[in-house]
């Protein structure tokens, strides 16, 4: 009995790190900036929360701060998502 309320403290609080947006960072490369429009182009591996393979790409930001120290050639860590239906760069920083 203390095995299955410990499994099920656990299905519990992964279910709430998902549901909290929590999702692994991807790796890539800022290839364009686009600050008129709030928008980063990232050669990026694997986005595995979209179910993604590595490819190039143009994102939305969430917050147009985040183009802030970012340069053509940067190496990022992100977290891509889908915010209202579009790509969305929702966590960013230098890698």
């Amino acid at each position: 009995m203390k095995l299955l309320s410990i499994a099920t403290a656990l299905i519990v609080t992964a279910g709430a790190a998902l549901a909290s947006g929590d999702h692994p960072m991807s790796t890539g490369t800022v290839t364009k900036i686009d600050s008129q429009w709030n928008k980063l182009t990232i050669d990026h591996g694997p986005l595995e929360n979209l179910d993604m393979p590595a490819m190039k790409m143009v994102f939305n930001l969430a917050d147009p701060a985040m183009l802030e120290g970012l340069a053509e050639g940067t190496a990022v860590r992100f977290v891509a998502d889908r915010v209202k239906g579009k790509l969305t760069v929702t966590e960013i920083e230098k890698n």
